[in-house]
């Protein structure tokens, strides 16, 4: 679906000086603008057709209660921390995304959608505070850490880093929400996850392999966190600390 602004009657012309329309991406009664970044082809028809994170908004919308923190690693265009925001009752959700190139783009989409209860941190966590290099592709969510995951139009960019631990200590998240395109192996097992009720994940086995799920379903068993297939889908996995 298309949403136009600054649309004028249809007895006058739209003067030279005048902002141009702007076209809007509808997807779950959010809006996401099209005309900031590039969204890929394949992004703008699954917001069109409304199946765009299918597995993890339904998900979400089964697991999050009333107030929930949830941390989100891996921000995207801002859509599961806007749904977050605005059609759950959690109390609030902290966003973490490394790419600088999403920044704006996800404020924008916070914004536009009322997402009151969305903190953005543009940042990568890891086990020290710093800085990361984070290496930005040519289509933008396929950006990552990972340098052999591109080609040529791989551009590495220095950004800030955070001590993980600290960073949970600090927000004291209940909710664990992660899709961060296979840092997910290295990342998890840097992490205190003793004080969550719940994790939502997008695994990706397609990088990390059978082993690196295996050692991901394994870490998180020692931590209490035990799989929950009845919310769980495809690559989607939801894990429980109290069932």
């Amino acid at each position: 679906m298309v949403e136009t602004q600054n649309s004028q009657p249809q007895d006058q012309n739209p003067s030279d000086d005048q902002p141009k329309r702007k076209r809007m991406h509808w997807c779950r009664d959010m809006r996401f603008p099209g005309d900031i970044i590039s969204l890929p082809a394949q992004v703008r028809r699954s917001l069109r057709r409304g199946h765009y994170e299918h597995g993890e908004a339904e998900a979400a919308l089964k697991l999050i209660r009333k107030g929930d923190v949830v941390l989100e690693l891996g921000a995207g265009i801002g859509f599961m921390s806007t749904l977050i925001s605005t059609q759950t009752r959690a109390q609030a959700v902290h966003s973490f995304e490394a790419n600088p190139g999403l920044i704006d783009y996800i404020r924008e989409v916070h914004r536009l959608n009322r997402a009151k209860k969305a903190h953005l941190h543009h940042a990568v966590l890891g086990d020290r505070d710093g800085m990361a290099t984070f290496y930005c592709r040519e289509d933008i969510l396929s950006s990552s850490l990972d340098p052999t995951d591109g080609g040529a139009d791989t551009t590495p960019a220095q950004v800030p880093m955070r001590d993980a631990n600290a960073v949970f200590a600090e927000i004291k998240p209940t909710v664990l929400v992660c899709d961060i395109e296979g840092a997910e192996v290295d990342l998890l097992p840097k992490l205190n996850l003793s004080g969550l009720r719940a994790l939502l994940i997008e695994l990706h086995p397609q990088w990390i392999g059978s082993k690196g799920i295996k050692d991901i379903f394994q870490l998180l068993h020692e931590q209490g966190l035990v799989f929950f297939p009845k919310f769980s889908s495809g690559k989607v996995a939801v894990f429980r600390s109290n069932w």
